[in-house]
This record gives C-alpha cells, structure tokens and sequence, in this order.
C-alpha cells in the first residue's frame, strides 16, 4: 500500500498507457455494425465502466475469485473477429448471449484449466513473456507513425513527437529519483500532449462533444439471444484468452516475485469470467489482461496490487463521466507510440531475464525458444499468411502471443516431459550421476 497521492498518480499512469487499447473493440464493433454515434458512446462508456470492474475483480478478489496480483483487465481483441461475423449474421443481443455463456464456461472450467499451470516451466514462461514483448512492440511502432489508417501516418511531424515522448520517458527514468523516476511513463505521456498541442496535433473538439454523465443501462440493445453456433464460436475465443492470460499471469508473478500456482491460476481464470458475464450484462465485451500494462510494472517496478486497483476506479469514473474520457482519447497515437517502446521493450527483457535461469546445455531448450518464437512472428512478418484458413484456426493462428504460447506448451510436452520436474533435473545421465552421489554419501552441496 502506497500512499493516495502516489496510487492515484501510478494508477492514472497505467489508464493511460492501456486507454487506447480499451476504446479500439467498441469502435471497431461500432463501425461493423454500422451503429449510430449515440450507441458507439455507450459502447465506450460501458467498457471503460466494466474494465474498472473487472480491474478490482482481478486485484482485490473476494473469496476464490480474482488473483490478487496488479492485473489491470481490458476488452480482448481476439474476440472481435467472431463478434463481428455473429453481429453481421445476426444482431447485438445475439453477440451478448454469447459472451455471457462463454463467461459462464470460462468461470466453470477454470479449475481445470489451471491444472495445466505444470505445462508451464520456467523454459517456457520464460518464452511466452519474451514472445509477447515482441507481438506487442509493433503496436507501439505503429502508434507512433500516428495510427493505422491516418494519412498522416509516418510523417516526420508524428515520428519526431514520438522520438520526444520516448526520450521524455527515457530521461525521467535515468535522472528522476523515487517517486519522479516511477512516474517516467506518464510524464512521458503528459509532457508529449502539451507538446503536441503546440504542433497542433492534439484535437479536443470530442470533449466538447461529451456528455457529463452517463449511466450504464443493462442490456440497453434488447435481452440476450442465445445461439449455438455463436456460443461455440465465443467458447472457442475464450479458451485462447485462457491460454494469454495464463502467461500474462505468470509474466506479472515473475516480475512482482509471487509464485503463480494452480490455486492462483484458477482464480485468475474465474475472475476473467466472471468479468465477461457482467460485460455481456452492460453492454460489453470478453475481458482478459493487458499484456502492455504487464511492461509498465517492469519499468516502473511499482508492484503494488492496489496501484492497479485504483486504476479500476479510475476506469469506472471515467465510465460514467464521458467528458473525463473524452480528455484521455485526445493524448495522440504517436506519444502514446513513443511510451510503448519502452514499455513493450520492457517485457521483452523480463522475458529474456526469466530465460536466463534456464539450462540450455545437453538438452532441447534452445530449439523450443527457437521455434515459439519464430511461429509467434508469422502474423506479424505476414497478416495475411492465415486468411485461407477456418475462421476458428485462424482465431488462434492469427494471434502471435497465442500460437507461440501453444507451440511452447507442446514443444515442452515433446522435448522434456510433463511438469517442472523433468525440465529442471536435466537428462537422464545428470540424473543418475545425482543418485549416484547421493548413493556414496557427498555432503549435499557437492551434487547441487
């Protein structure tokens, strides 16, 4: 527990750096189902309200619910394909009935599910945080071109207030002290807007736009339809947000040093659906965390559970105060671009960090790191290269972090056995040479 002042200020600095992500699934949805702006609002404001929600879900828990580690909780992109596809055949009620049931199986299933926390040894945790260090940094890239889709993308206007931003975050980090230093990636963000302002980038006419208030109205587009095929099909997008957030978890154990068990893995799971039951309630989405929210922990090595707890207040705030959002939305894609490669980058390391407490000598480890990781980079060398594929193939093969998490998990299974065990005591040969000075009687630190 941190004091107010600072929770308030650290929590802010992670809305930030999550914010865009959170808005991008209500519009994207919004502009495919040719909804008009009134309801595009809503949409936002019900997420950012159920974000927050499921942020203290997940932070603070209350009995097997929630993993109490700083897990800040946002929309998950793989479930925009198959939404889109359920709207376009059928409506929004139809789409929330099939979150609601995929969030009631995830809640059902997560304590078996967990039981896969044994697939994941060091080796592979190790690659599936590196892995989704690299699948998130051309966001970041991106972001700081000026966004996909803006004309202006790439211009020497957006790419140097993103080198700024950077350089911001960079500077805050080397020379500020405590607090100050902790605080590198929202000053960053702060500092960016202001300068953008005077470059005449930054747009403020939507706040102008916004409401005050705005309350969450339960099932505001008419009661759940419940359709098999749709249900599968969000069933499916919810096992591969399973198989993310396993990682994600363990990637934040890592980093705050709090070992991720079964126990702990199920009450992440039960949290995530839990949250996407109540997001099909408001007018929501499927719910997972934020994988970049994971590298701002890293950099500012603020651990604290209740830092990310206040982000979910902040979230609800912002939920029923669109005027509030509206403020955030104006901080431009290239200073929010400029921020994420050092938060981004940030995982990467912590991942390359966890791989270098494993052994790589007379075993298969380097070829399964290796591999995840080159089948991780094929969305993102090629977007295209799975658009012949089923729409449910290409739900996880079109996701980085989720196909190079899966081929880890199997290529462990392949190379070292199941579970800790067998990757940590090495080959055969090692093993007997242990029992075999055990069997002698050396002092025990001779064989370890």
């Amino acid at each position: 527990m941190v004091p107010l002042p600072q929770m308030f200020a650290y929590g802010l600095q992670h809305v930030l750096a999550m914010y865009a992500g959170a808005v991008a699934v209500p519009i994207i949805i919004a502009q495919a189902m040719h909804l008009p702006i009134e309801d595009l609002i809503r949409l936002i404001t019900a997420d950012l309200f159920t974000c927050g929600i499921a942020t203290l879900l997940q932070t603070l828990g209350f009995g097997y619910i929630g993993g109490r580690i700083p897990l800040i909780q946002g929309v998950t992109f793989a479930s925009v394909g198959p939404m889109i596809m359920i709207g376009t055949q059928h409506d929004m009620p139809t789409i929330y009935g099939a979150i609601i049931v995929a969030g009631l199986f995830t809640f059902l299933v997560a304590p078996f599910f967990s039981r896969l926390i044994r697939l994941f040894p060091p080796v592979v945790t190790g690659t599936i945080i590196t892995i989704i260090g690299i699948n998130l940094l051309p966001v970041a890239v991106n972001w700081m071109g000026g966004g996909i889709g803006n004309p202006e993308f790439g211009s020497i206007t957006n790419i140097a207030l993103g080198v700024a931003t950077f350089v911001i975050v960079v500077l805050t980090y080397r020379f500020g002290k405590g607090f100050i230093g902790n605080l590198a990636i929202l000053i960053g963000l702060i500092l960016g807007t202001v300068i953008a302002m005077f470059v005449g980038i930054t747009n403020f006419d939507e706040v102008g736009k916004a409401q005050w208030i705005s309350v969450v109205q339960p099932f505001y587009f008419g009661l759940p339809v419940f359709d098999v095929a749709s249900i599968i099909s969000m069933i499916i997008v919810m096992l591969v947000v399973m198989v993310e957030t396993t990682g994600d978890s363990i990637a934040v154990g890592e980093i705050v040093d709090k070992k991720i068990g079964q126990k702990e893995l199920a009450a992440v799971l039960r949290a995530d659906g839990l949250s996407t039951m109540i997001g099909g309630v408001l007018n929501s989405f499927p719910y997972t965390a934020f994988a970049q929210n994971v590298g701002l922990i890293a950099v500012t090595r603020v651990k604290s559970r209740f830092v990310v707890a206040m982000s979910g207040i902040i979230l609800i705030v912002l939920g029923l105060f669109p005027k509030l959002a509206a403020i955030v939305a104006s901080i431009p894609n290239a200073v929010l671009g400029g921020a994420g490669i050092a938060m981004f980058g940030m995982i990467c390391a912590s991942g390359i960090r966890s791989l270098g407490k494993v052994r790589f000598d007379n075993n298969y480890n380097l070829m399964l790191v290796a591999i995840s990781i080159g089948v991780s980079m094929i969305p993102l060398a090629a977007p295209h290269f799975y658009d012949q594929f089923p729409s449910g193939a290409q739900i996880i093969c079109k996701s980085g972090i989720t196909a190079g998490s899966i081929m880890a998990v199997i290529l462990n299974m392949l190379f070292n056995g199941f579970g800790y065990k067998t990757v940590n005591e090495g080959n055969a040969a090692a093993r007997k040479y242990r029992h075999f000075t055990r069997f002698k009687g050396y002092p025990k630190h001779f064989y370890q």
